[in-house]
């Protein structure tokens, strides 16, 4: 993301997981763990959505962590059909979170869908603070149920995934989806707007 990025490698079920790390300026109220979009479609840690989600932490304070997924840059293995990419994400979040820290979860497209499966699968105790799905990937993946405040991002005009199977998904759940009208799936031209959103539905907010 910048030159004082860190890369380093945690293990993993399937062999080393390459890992992205980007530090706030003060002492991190915790990390947050950004997972990329589908290996076989081009999607790895560098993703611009997924630097941008990693730039929204950082400037609230918050220690990111982007990881490849297996087969994907320096990850060792194989593509899993996004089985073995939730345990990837577990792996990195166990690595990477301190003993009772403070931590949020987030993805973009398939990263989405891996981020709401590994939240499912922690233990009560264990659950992220918030998360934040971009284009969740909806049509073609059995997303998890999340808390009813999660931030859920979606383009209009998304021609990956319709933003009708983002609002069938969230309707049962009575998740808010917050629209950017007009945007495709990959948000060009839309990045500061989307990061701005993200930094805005995350801050701490004055009591009414």
């Amino acid at each position: 993301m910048n030159a004082s990025t860190l890369r380093q490698t945690v293990p993993g079920a399937a062999g080393a997981i390459e890992c992205a790390i980007d530090l706030p300026a003060a002492q991190a109220r915790g990390v947050a763990v950004v997972c990329h979009p589908h290996p076989q479609h081009g999607g790895t840690m560098d993703n611009k959505v997924v630097q941008t989600l990693a730039r929204a932490f950082v400037q609230l304070g918050w220690r990111s962590v982007r990881f490849n997924f297996r087969g994907v840059g320096a990850s060792a293995g194989a593509w899993d059909d996004g089985v073995g990419e939730i345990d990837d994400a577990l792996a990195v979040i166990a690595a990477h979170r301190a003993a009772g820290e403070p931590f949020m979860l987030a993805g973009f497209s398939f990263g989405a869908y891996v981020a709401s499966q590994a939240a499912a699968r922690l233990p009560d105790d264990a659950k992220p603070r918030r998360m934040v799905l971009v284009g969740p990937s909806t049509q073609r993946q059995r997303m998890a149920n999340v808390p009813a405040d999660t931030i859920v991002i979606h383009g209009e005009t998304d021609d990956v995934v319709p933003l009708t199977a983002t609002l069938d998904w969230a309707r049962p759940l009575g998740l808010p989806v917050i629209v950017f009208p007009g945007v495709g799936h990959f948000f060009h031209g839309q990045l500061g707007v989307l990061k701005s959103w993200v930094v805005q539905e995350l801050q701490p907010r004055m009591p009414l």
